[in-house]
């Protein structure tokens, strides 16, 4: 197989400038949101010297999506995508700038700070469900993994470098000046999609309401690739995900320094970024399902291993690894929702999604702070972990068409 094959798939930033103007501005915010991620878990922890406080900062995150995500879906699916997802990006904005202010004043109980969260979160959960549609609107369908592909590898860089600035800036600036750079890359969110056509949804608009939310739960009950997809997405999140335990390794491993928080995320960006550059081959592969399974997997036996490890720079190289897997994993779980889901269910089906990629990472926080907090952050990274595997494996054997890849698309409207 040639190089060029095997690198990232360029062609929707060459020949679609809609795309590439979208993709820049969803790169800065996502910059800006995981300097914020770094300044709250390090915010909250600096007050409370708590893993359950950390790990309740993913509840706060968490019972949004999961409350406000499916009727938010419900609710895209009946009017202009474009629309929606710049209301909820100024609602995200506004939400950013208070966080700063407290930053700035202080003062601000935990509980006020995770309320603000909260906020941020309802007004993410409406957004995402609207952007999800704009992937598959905007560029052909042969393209639709590569512009997946993109939006990760940009995600991935972000995700490397937002932690490292962000612990940065921590330790130069102080709390305030972290949360203020997020509220300022809405700005270049918001101008990314404002250039965008109207994109109402093709087919039959949701029903109002509870209705329309059952429609979309009763097309994932049915699509037995789509569930897996999503199923073995939540195994791995909920229960191996290990972001809420780096504040506790981060201080018994590199003496509670702020600039080295960032490091445990960098490393999985690292492995993330390099496995995405070298997505081609996979998005042209026509297996995501395979390549979802082995990712996952491979995930929960990473972090598995690295909570058993007591050398912090091997244990940064596994970190790297698992980035690497859930990299691929994650390309994959989206190939499969948004070529296998019909555009006027899409805005459900991606909440959805939303729900299983971003709230579960949140209750998979949660669930190994307070395993940590009850017995230790090894027990917690390596029970985490092999349940991990146990559960993808388990979906593999009863999900043979989402194994072999050959499970037919839906018909439309279905």
């Amino acid at each position: 197989m040639s190089l060029a094959r095997t690198l990232i798939d360029v062609r929707p930033l060459r020949t679609h400038p809609v795309f590439r103007r979208l993709l820049i501005g969803r790169t800065v915010s996502v910059l800006g949101s995981f300097m914020t991620m770094v300044t709250v878990m390090y915010q909250v922890w600096d007050l409370t010297h708590s893993t359950v406080w950390t790990g309740a900062v993913g509840l706060a995150q968490a019972l949004p999506m999961v409350c406000v995500g499916l009727f938010a879906g419900a609710w895209v699916d009946r009017g202009d995508r474009r629309r929606i997802y710049l209301v909820a990006t100024v609602g995200q904005a506004v939400c950013a700038l208070l966080l700063a202010v407290q930053g700035f004043t202080g003062g601000v109980p935990v509980g006020g700070i995770l309320l603000l969260v909260a906020a941020g979160a309802c007004f993410g959960a409406v957004g995402g469900p609207a952007a999800g549609v704009f992937v598959p609107r905007l560029l052909p369908k042969d393209q639709v993994a590569a512009g997946l592909a993109l939006n990760h590898a940009t995600g991935q860089a972000m995700m490397l470098l937002g932690p490292a600035l962000g612990g940065l800036f921590l330790g130069w600036f102080g709390i305030g000046v972290c949360y203020a750079l997020d509220a300022l890359s809405f700005g270049l969110a918001f101008y990314g999609a404002f250039g965008l056509p109207a994109l109402p949804p093709e087919g039959e608009p949701s029903r109002a309401g509870l209705h329309g939310v059952l429609d979309g739960l009763r097309f994932l009950a049915g699509h037995r690739v789509v569930r897996g997809a999503l199923v073995t997405d939540l195994a791995a999140t909920v229960l191996a995900m290990p972001v809420s335990l780096f504040p506790l390794v981060n201080a018994e491993r590199f003496g509670d320094d702020p600039r080295t928080l960032g490091l445990f995320l960098s490393a999985v960006a690292v492995g993330g970024i390099t496995a995405t550059a070298l997505s081609g081959s996979v998005t042209r592969l026509g297996r995501p399902g395979l390549v979802m399974l082995c990712g996952a997997a491979t995930w929960g036996a990473a972090l598995a291993l690295f909570g058993l490890l007591t050398d912090p720079w091997a244990g940064l190289g596994l970190l790297v690894v698992a980035g690497a897997a859930d990299a691929l994993s994650v390309i994959s779980r989206g190939t499969i929702v948004q070529t296998r889901t019909p555009d006027a269910l899409l805005g459900r089906v991606t909440a959805a999604e939303q729900i299983v990629g971003q709230a579960g990472p949140h209750l998979g926080n949660l669930r190994g702070g307070l395993v940590a907090g009850w017995s230790s952050g090894t027990t917690a990274l390596v029970t985490g972990g092999l349940l991990c595997v146990l559960a993808v494996t388990c979906v593999a054997t009863g999900t043979p068409e989402l194994r072999d890849g050959r499970a037919a698309p839906p018909p439309h409207g279905s």
